[in-house]
């Protein structure tokens, strides 16, 4: 009975009862860790955004939309998959209302692919279901992605921007073959689909 008299902070409290100090020294250390996993969140952000100004992340290529199958390219005769010296294909293409041109694309299996496509007119879209494949196409802009496929089949190829009334009816497909049946193209052939 004297400890309680002469040191008040040794009263016995009831149970279920903290003492302040204890939820004081509690709070202070979430406190602590709360803070640092600010501190450390935020460090990632500035290096990141450092990091990718001074190195963007995706390729930015600019074109002019108004000319662009006059010449260069993404002339008509220069769309379709092209065989690339290092044993890569590069499918070119472009995207307009409402329609992908070529609208079937053949590439073969197992092969590393570098799609290019970019647009004359208005933004669309450029998805294939089940790949990693999905990106914008800006008028002005050529956006480039790279995939490799592992399996044959047809791929369906919708444009998942609205682009305007015939939107939904724009499609296109990607034919996935095994190599033996891909032919061997000399750097100036193109091969769609419809050549076949």
């Amino acid at each position: 009975m004297a400890d309680n008299v002469t040191n008040p902070l040794k009263r016995t409290l009831p149970d279920g009862i903290v003492p302040e100090d204890e939820v004081t020294r509690t709070e202070d250390r979430w406190a602590t860790i709360v803070l640092s996993m600010l501190g450390v969140m935020m460090a990632i952000i500035v290096v990141t955004g450092a990091t990718h100004a001074l190195h963007p992340p995706s390729n930015v290529e600019t074109i002019v939309p108004t000319t662009l199958h006059l010449g260069g390219e993404f002339a008509e005769s220069n769309l379709g998959t092209a065989a690339e010296p290092d044993g890569s294909v590069t499918l070119r293409m472009i995207a307009e209302q409402y329609s992908f041109v070529p609208n079937c694309a053949q590439v073969p299996v197992d092969t590393p692919v570098k799609l290019r496509i970019t647009s004359p007119d208005v933004i669309h879209g450029f998805l294939l279901p089940a790949t990693n494949v999905n990106t914008m196409v800006v008028p002005g802009f050529v956006a480039e992605i790279r995939t490799n496929f592992s399996r044959p089949g047809i791929y369906d190829m919708p444009c998942n921007e609205f682009c305007s009334y015939g939107h939904h009816g724009m499609w296109a497909r990607v034919k996935v073959v095994p190599k033996d049946q891909f032919p061997d193209l000399s750097p100036v052939e193109r091969t769609s689909c419809a050549k076949q």
